[in-house]
């Protein structure tokens, strides 16, 4: 699987977040809670869902299943004139990204290995230290072999 390479530009997005890790993965919990309350924000620019990850710089350099990151649930809106109660803005900074065009479930790992096993070792690009991402679009299906949906992962040269 080859990804295309992107430069992101900025965008602004409104969600909820949660402090988890791979051991600790409170995922399903960060969703359930945002997705009765999406329908608040009032502004969003498409239909899509951002799942992002935030990790610290020496998440990957010293990587343990227990390693603690920043997951968010949200969606990208024009600006942040309006956030509803109980929900955060955050400002993705742009930035050249691995886009994967991802068929498969979304509790198989495979993919992750795949791409920072396999992929990223090969390639002209390291890990930059930027949010990673997915987006979850219309032929995104939670769990389903048919799922589709895009991962982000931010790169840049060697």
């Amino acid at each position: 699987m080859t990804p295309r390479i992107e430069t992101l530009k900025e965008k602004k997005l409104v969600g909820k977040r949660l402090t988890m890790s791979l051991a600790n993965n409170r995922t399903g919990e960060l969703w359930q809670n945002f997705m009765p309350k999406r329908r608040e924000i009032s502004n969003s620019i498409t239909n899509d869902l951002i799942s992002m990850q935030v990790y610290k710089p020496t998440h990957f350099a010293d990587f343990k299943p227990t390693n603690e990151f920043e997951k968010w649930a949200s969606v990208e809106v024009t600006n942040f004139e309006s956030v509803p109660s109980e929900m955060e803005t955050f400002l993705l900074a742009g930035g050249l990204y691995a886009v994967f065009d991802y068929k498969g479930s979304s509790n198989d790992p495979s993919i992750f290995q795949y791409i920072f096993g396999t992929w990223l070792p090969s390639s002209d690009y390291v890990l930059d230290n930027r949010p990673h991402f997915e987006v979850l679009g219309d032929k995104y299906k939670n769990n389903d072999p048919n799922s589709e949906e895009e991962i982000w992962i931010p790169i840049k040269t060697k």
